[in-house]
């Protein structure tokens, strides 16, 4: 069998939900599994994060230039954590043979702090179910990096043995900086993990880095091994691995800082326009996904109804694939959401897209945002003034059949800022 099948029959028996931009050199794997077809990158990873919230693994296939649409969600992820493994199967083209660029995908592992496994003829078989393993092991995205040059190899085609493991968001009572605290911890378990994985096969000699065949063999990029001073790395791409021989995981001396640590929590302004709206969706026991932007707060107490955001504008396709319920601002909407909701719509994807529009990007600084209904008006949405309680009332109550736009339409109150409420 060629790598490529090799590595599509290993998908199938791991993941519940594939996604692909397709794209050389990994085209052929999407096609092999059947995988559904995403507007972009971004929404992509974002629907496999919603599968990840519902308990299903899920991966996401794109070539190395997709890794820049998709890098939110995928950095945030490493906050946030995840629930069942996500894992992104990355192409990349080191000669550009046919891409604009020819940059190394490596290097989102260590912006992310999250693994990066590159087998090799000898470890094909191990990948695919380690990286998944591994993703819920550390709450985190795991990065398959491919080249051509496995993709093309002969290789003979093993069993699929797996691990199940079960992954784990951020405590809901952790501050942001509890959260990084918390990553970075995860950060210093992966090197341990990495050290002493025996997917690298370590030996006297040259040291090939994946697809490269040496006496010596490196699959773990990142965390990358330590290996014997003065040994010859050979790789595909950039010299990764020789570059980061000296790589230490994060110094983490403090705990994760937690509400009752700091004293407070945030939330919404005293006057804030949408606390009916809010109340309504706690009432009616409804999670949601919030945005980042005001909506992040609904993570908070006293609401504590959002179940993890992954970023601006990432509200909507997590939601489509987790909660059915999403909610963002209009400013976080336009951003990058408009992407998720075209997508949702050609699929009918059952969702409740909530947007706050209030012509402001309140958490900013309150610049104004533009007029959302222009770029709304193709998918016939709602529009309820939020002090209309019983409308909000009604519309929360109908089934979902498909996508659901609701505009509710506020105003900030001028020089209010966010209640800070002592524990």
């Amino acid at each position: 069998m060629k790598g490529h099948e090799v590595i599509a029959h290993h998908l199938k028996e791991c993941a519940e939900a594939i996604y692909t931009v397709p794209g050389y050199p990994v085209t052929e794997i999407g096609t092999v599994v059947s995988a559904e077809t995403v507007i972009n990158e971004k929404v992509a990873l974002e629907y496999a994060l919603g599968d990840s919230l519902s308990g299903r693994r899920s991966a996401v296939i794109v070539k190395h230039v997709g890794m820049n649409a998709l890098a939110d969600p995928l950095i945030n992820a490493t906050t946030q954590g995840l629930i069942a493994g996500v894992v992104i199967i990355v192409g990349d083209d080191p000669l550009a043979a046919y891409s604009q660029n020819a940059q190394d995908s490596r290097y989102y592992g260590e912006i992310a702090q999250c693994p990066v496994i590159e087998p090799g003829e000898e470890t094909v078989n191990e990948a695919v179910a380690t990286a998944f393993e591994v993703s819920e092991r550390f709450s985190r995205i795991t990065i398959l990096r491919l080249t051509p040059k496995l993709l093309d190899a002969e290789t003979e085609c093993g069993d699929t043995i797996q691990m199940i493991r079960k992954g784990r968001l951020a405590e809901a009572d952790l501050t942001i900086a509890g959260r990084m605290t918390r990553a970075e911890k995860g950060t210093g378990g992966l090197f341990a993990w990495a050290a002493g994985s025996g997917l690298n096969r370590i030996r006297e000699g040259d040291t090939g880095v994946g697809a490269v065949l040496a006496p010596s063999h490196v699959t773990i990029s990142y965390p990358p091994p330590r290996l014997p001073p003065g040994s010859k790395i050979l790789e595909i791409g950039r010299p990764f691995v020789r570059e980061h021989q000296a790589l230490l995981p994060p110094p983490v001396s403090r705990n994760s800082e937690r509400f009752s640590d700091r004293g407070y929590f945030r939330t919404f302004c005293t006057a804030c326009p949408y606390r009916p709206l809010f109340s309504i969706l706690v009432k009616r026991g409804m999670k949601v996904i919030p945005d980042i932007g005001c909506s992040l707060l609904l993570m908070n107490p006293p609401y504590q109804a959002g179940i993890a955001s992954y970023g601006l504008g990432s509200s909507v396709a997590v939601a489509a694939k987790s909660t059915r319920v999403a909610v963002i601002g209009d400013g976080a909407f336009l951003h990058s959401g408009l992407n998720a909701l075209i997508d949702s719509f050609e699929k009918g994807n059952p969702l409740l897209c909530i947007v706050l529009e209030n012509h402001c990007m309140a958490m900013t600084g309150g610049q104004r945002s533009y007029d959302i209904r222009r770029y709304l008006a193709w998918a016939d949405p709602v529009i309820i003034p939020a002090e209309d309680t019983d409308a909000l009332e009604t519309i929360l109550s109908l089934p979902l059949e498909g996508p659901k736009i609701v505009i509710v339409e506020g105003s900030c109150p001028e020089g209010a800022c966010y209640e800070k409420v002592e524990c």
